[in-house]
């Protein structure tokens, strides 16, 4: 669990507890936070998903969600298990791969993005990883400078069979 305080308001990244957080609650959250994209033609799962699919999605690594008080605005999926028919990238053991990425769109732009990345990143170099790895469409241009600008360069394009998008993959070498 990690706790910090941004404009005198304190915040807290943790691990989903299915005894404390709810499924629904945390599927709303990825629709929200994703509608930009959908708005955009992309569709992305996170913007249509069902709670069975999060439910049965948590199976392959560790959610960690991000509270204000008891408020629900942030989530960020750190991968254990990859997808067999993923980028040979995201099967390496010194890589791990995170997605599920959200913010409530309310609470954007004030930090807690790059808070959860930290998080993260951190994480991933805790757990020995020496890169860290995403995915996101290559028409999602504002992820893509997002992501350039914290050090991520794209490697390789990617077609996912359920989206309607190519995606680029990108990676961070971690030290």
């Amino acid at each position: 669990m990690v706790k910090f305080t941004i404009n005198n308001t304190e915040y807290t990244i943790r691990l989903f507890d299915n005894e404390r957080d709810s499924i629904e609650e945390l599927t709303e959250l990825l629709h929200r936070s994703y509608k930009r994209l959908a708005d955009m033609g992309l569709n992305f799962i996170a913007t249509k998903q069902d709670a069975e699919y999060t439910r049965k999605y948590m199976e392959k690594g560790e959610c960690y969600v991000l509270y204000e008080s008891e408020k629900l605005i942030g989530t960020i999926f750190y991968y254990l298990k990859t997808f067999k028919d993923a980028p040979d990238i995201f099967k390496r053991g010194d890589t791990v791969l995170f997605g599920k990425f959200a913010v409530e769109p309310a609470c954007q732009n004030l930090g807690l993005g790059s808070r959860l990345m930290d998080f993260i990143e951190n994480l991933a170099i805790s757990n020995g990883k020496k890169q860290i790895v995403l995915d996101t469409s290559e028409n999602a241009l504002h992820l893509i400078g997002y992501y350039n600008k914290r050090g991520y360069e794209i490697v390789q394009h990617w077609r996912w069979p359920d989206v309607n998008y190519k995606s680029v993959v990108m990676r961070k070498k971690l030290k």
